[in-house]
């Protein structure tokens, strides 16, 4: 294999693989990058076998074929190269060869053909979806998933298709939920799968580089797909059954607080600078017309806030991690207009932002 490339391009594909490499593993291959060239261009993949991207760059391909090298050497050289044309060629015994200007690297690699193989789904089997909304679904959910290993049907985001068109994502730790629902497309998903925490922050990745446009997205057996311009990236779904979530939203909270979301999330964050730094617990009174957040530290001192609210409920006072409040203030938007439900100092409390229909966000109190 010999091809040549401009620098920028071999950067701009080398940047999606970085994440997904590991670079402690069992296998060493799991560290490498498969390049592959043929038919005017190159292709680089990377794999954990768990999530796994492919990118797609303009070569001049002097030989067809396909070489490994270490994922992360492989990047460093190319961002120093002094020229901006680099030339790839396959040595004998799986030696790599790497030149730009007067630059002559030699690297080890690995025999390609041992290199996973990327799942073949039929392009024709993939469904367009708006990219700003896949990514604006990502980040109202993936705060919420469970980082404890031990339970592993919560380690993703469940993801099911509603009626005409629409998608509803799903996410808890135990102690939180976040729910959005938005108009995605016909996903062609004839049950609920689990995205994986890890394949989602990368494909969020990807879809910040340009929101606008549509992006492919397809399932085949225990494998998710997505594909946005010449970046592919999969996943493995997670086996197992996620909870019967719909049992744990709320349905009676009859006491509404209404308030700006930029008020009550600098007053949170400013408030929970003195609480416990493993718990985060901050006390939220509720009084007519206004909330009183507070915390106490024995060892650091205390903090207290007032903020003004519509509320004419009566008066109460619940305890709350407030991480689990800041996390979801922060990915509602400036400005925006919150409803928090709450029924008593035990129950879950419901938040909204005001005007969605599609977003819920379930918070489980702290006894303080």
């Amino acid at each position: 294999m010999e091809v040549r490339a401009k620098r920028e391009d071999f950067l701009a594909t080398l940047y999606w693989t970085q994440s997904i490499v590991e670079r402690r593993n069992t296998m060493p291959m799991l560290a490498n990058v498969l390049v592959e060239a043929g038919h005017g261009d190159v292709r680089v993949t990377a794999t954990d076998l768990e999530v796994g991207v492919r990118g797609r760059l303009e070569a001049e391909v002097l030989k067809e074929g396909g070489v490994t090298l270490n994922a992360k050497k492989f990047y460093e050289i190319v961002r120093e190269a002094p020229e901006e044309t680099v030339q790839l060629k396959r040595l004998e015994n799986e030696w790599v060869e790497i030149r730009s200007g007067r630059s002559v690297f030699r690297v080890v690699g690995l025999d390609a053909r041992e290199f996973p193989q990327f799942p073949d789904i039929d392009a024709e089997k993939l469904t367009a979806a708006p990219a700003s909304v896949l990514k604006e679904m990502i980040e109202r959910t993936l705060f919420s998933v469970s980082t404890d290993e031990t339970r592993y049907s919560l380690n993703g985001v469940f993801i099911e298709e509603r009626e005409r068109g629409r998608a509803r994502m799903v996410a808890t730790d135990g102690h939180r939920l976040a729910l959005v629902e938005r108009d995605l497309g016909v996903l062609g998903l004839e049950k609920g799968v689990i995205l994986p925490r890890k394949g989602l922050g990368e494909l969020k990745k990807v879809l910040e580089e340009s929101e606008s446009g549509m992006v492919s997205i397809g399932f085949k057996e225990n494998m998710g797909l997505v594909v946005k311009e010449n970046v592919q990236l999969f996943m493995r779904l997670i086996d197992g059954d996620f909870p019967d979530y719909d049992k744990v939203i709320p349905k009676d909270n009859p006491y509404v607080v209404k308030v700006e979301q930029g008020a009550l999330l600098r007053s949170l964050r400013r408030v929970s600078i003195l609480s416990s730094e493993r718990y985060r617990g901050v006390k939220i009174d509720l009084k007519a017309g206004q909330v009183v957040i507070s915390a106490n530290n024995p060892d650091l001192g205390e903090a207290t806030e007032e903020i003004e609210v519509e509320y004419e409920g009566k008066p109460m006072t619940v305890g709350f991690n407030a991480r689990y409040l800041i996390d979801v203030l922060s990915v509602l938007g400036e400005g925006a207009g919150i409803e928090l439900e709450v029924k008593d100092e035990v129950s879950p409390s419901l938040l909204r932002k005001r005007g969605d229909e599609g977003y819920l966000y379930v918070v489980m109190p702290m006894r303080l």
